[in-house]
């Protein structure tokens, strides 16, 4: 074997040659090159470019011996041997950042770039450990709860305990989101456990053998909003979670929790046994007897999807999908009395939302309590409803509305259909944003014939209305909802119940990735398939959009219990 081999090393802009000694190996001619061109040894790469020789990258650990030399010296005719020499000069163009390995990282910024932690189970935990992992993608909570300070009020909570341990379980829950930001490890929420059995005393509950009792996810969800309401009060707290906002926004909203998940919501009850061309004898004459209806409003901090079915006044209904369970449950007959009649009659009664929140949650109603009367162990037993009901990701809350936010939602959605057909009919025209001269003169010509044909006055009064439209303010539905905002919500998380016995099973938590890439359309459907990660106590992994719209139930797989839904922007 030759003991020399002349290079010619090509390196940015310059060339030279260099007498390659083999006896010094690899990492003696990377030392020689770096005393030439300044190029660490260590950050080098050395490419062949004269056939015959490596392929690919010379590596310090490579045998030599297996590569014919003097054979590439024959294929070049004599000439020296061309090599790429790719690397940066450490004194001209060093490196600007440091390079940093993941392991010497804190651990606060190595949970910023691995997948999320999870939380231990502490003992039938589950129920817990969902609901604060889907909340944990509220941002409005997160920033309301970093503001927070304990209330002096020692009056009684709306549930459990007061408001001396209202503050211990909001501040455990604070402490619970800063410890799984600051981690890529598992955390034991201990805290939040111990201030939730305070808050909560049912929750304390064990079993025969003094295990800790499952719990239910939706419980803990609503009795965390009572207090977390309790605690928010006032327009400097509700701006602490969301950007400013006006009294008109808020609409009665007075605290944080009501501005964040509150729907209010406007009750029309009609007597069923009354219409507009109803007669009766009042007082011996004859007179139109006409109940009035009447309006109420209440705040619901969820919608329940009523899954087992039933009439909604005017059909009986098989539901399917959770939007046909909201409708259903938004409308029910109640018995009430009659003013009129005297007595007790059938009501209509009619719900629709009167403020939209940013953030919903979607109860399923899985759980029912089933009366045992010829039981002699219990009276009742709690059974799950196992249907399927499928959703996507995505919620249209527009036909739940009143007429009044209706017609504010339709000015942007006539407002996005027009930008959209503008766009189509642009692109048709073959200019993908319309800038071209050929489209401007398009348009002009449209124009001109437009106004030569007849009906012109009336056309251009149409197109003047319409532009107005357009340049319209539609004013709120509800605080810190996106500009423009058209009623949709799109899914950023789900709680999950698994198994057949209500008061047991396990809870887990799907939740959407904060960052996604390029997402590809699910086969035969307009669903992209995003990043989700699924949290099961301590123990998280990546998913899919397609797996999380599989948790409709139907099965003794994971079903839907709670969807969570954010204003789409």
């Amino acid at each position: 074997m030759t003991e020399t081999i002349p290079l010619n090393v090509k390196w940015n802009k310059d060339s030279f040659k260099v007498d390659f000694v083999l006896a010094g190996g690899v990492k003696g001619l990377k030392n020689e090159l770096e005393e030439k061109t300044g190029v660490p040894a260590d950050r080098m790469k050395l490419m062949a470019k004269s056939k015959g020789l490596w392929k690919g990258v010379l590596k310090d650990e490579m045998d030599l011996s297996t590569i014919d030399f003097a054979g590439a010296m024959t294929k070049a005719n004599g000439k020296d041997l061309q090599v790429l020499l790719m690397g940066s000069a450490a004194k001209l163009t060093g490196p600007k950042t440091k390079t940093v390995f993941l392991e010497d990282l804190p651990p606060e910024e190595v949970a910023k770039v691995q997948e999320p932690s999870g939380l231990v189970n502490l003992g039938n935990t589950c129920y817990m450990n969902s609901v604060v992992q889907s909340l944990r993608g509220v941002p409005q909570l997160r920033k309301g709860l970093r503001s927070y300070t304990p209330s002096t009020n020692q009056q009684p909570a709306t549930i459990g305990g007061n408001s001396a341990v209202n503050g211990p379980f909001l501040m455990a829950l604070r402490e619970t989101f800063n410890l799984l930001d600051r981690t890529a490890n598992a955390i034991p929420p201990a805290a939040l456990v111990r201030t939730t059995k305070m808050a909560f005393p049912q929750f304390a509950q064990t079993g025969p053998q003094g295990q800790p009792m499952q719990q239910d996810a939706e419980e803990f969800y609503s009795g965390l909003l009572n207090i977390a309401a309790a605690e928010t009060k006032g327009k400097e707290k509700i701006q602490q979670g969301l950007d400013v906002v006006t009294d008109e926004e808020l609409n009665g909203a007075d605290n944080l929790i009501d501005a964040v998940f509150g729907l209010k919501m406007e009750e029309t009850l009609t007597c069923d046994e009354f219409d507009t061309d109803s007669k009766m004898e009042v007082e011996g004459e004859a007179a139109s007897a006409v109940e009035p209806p009447v309006k109420t409003f209440d705040l619901q901090r969820k919608l329940v999807c009523n899954i087992q079915g039933g009439s909604d006044g005017a059909s009986q209904v098989n539901v399917g999908h959770v939007a046909e369970g909201i409708g259903l449950s938004l409308n029910d007959k109640v018995e009430k009395r009659s003013e009129v009649l005297g007595r007790d009659a059938v009501w209509t009664s009619k719900k629709r939302i009167a403020r939209l929140p940013p953030i919903i949650a979607v109860q399923f109603s899985r759980f029912y309590w089933k009366a045992t009367p010829d039981s002699q162990d219990h009276a009742g037993v709690k059974c799950k409803v196992m249907k399927p009901v499928a959703f996507s990701s995505t919620l249209d809350m527009h036909e739940f509305c009143t007429e009044s936010v209706q017609k504010v939602l339709k000015i942007s959605r006539d407002r996005a259909l027009a930008a959209e057909e503008e766009r189509i009919n642009k692109k048709l025209n073959g200019s993908k944003d319309g800038s071209g001269e050929d489209d401007a003169k398009m348009e002009e010509a449209k124009d001109a014939e437009a106004k030569t044909e007849g009906g012109d006055a009336e056309d251009e009064e149409l197109q003047k209305a319409l532009a107005m439209s357009m340049e319209e303010t539609p004013p709120p539905v509800g605080p810190g909802l996106p500009a423009n905002f058209q009623g949709i919500y799109e899914l950023f998380a789900v709680v999950t119940h698994k198994g057949r016995d209500a008061d047991g099973g396990h809870y887990m938590s799907w939740v959407k990735a904060d960052s996604q890439g390029d997402a590809k359309a699910i086969a035969d459907t307009d669903e992209q398939n995003e990043d989700w990660f699924v949290f099961d106590d301590d123990e998280v992994s990546p998913c899919k959009t397609e797996d999380v719209l599989k948790l409709k139930g139907g099965g003794d797989w994971h079903m839907s219990y709670l969807n969570f839904y954010r204003a789409k922007k």
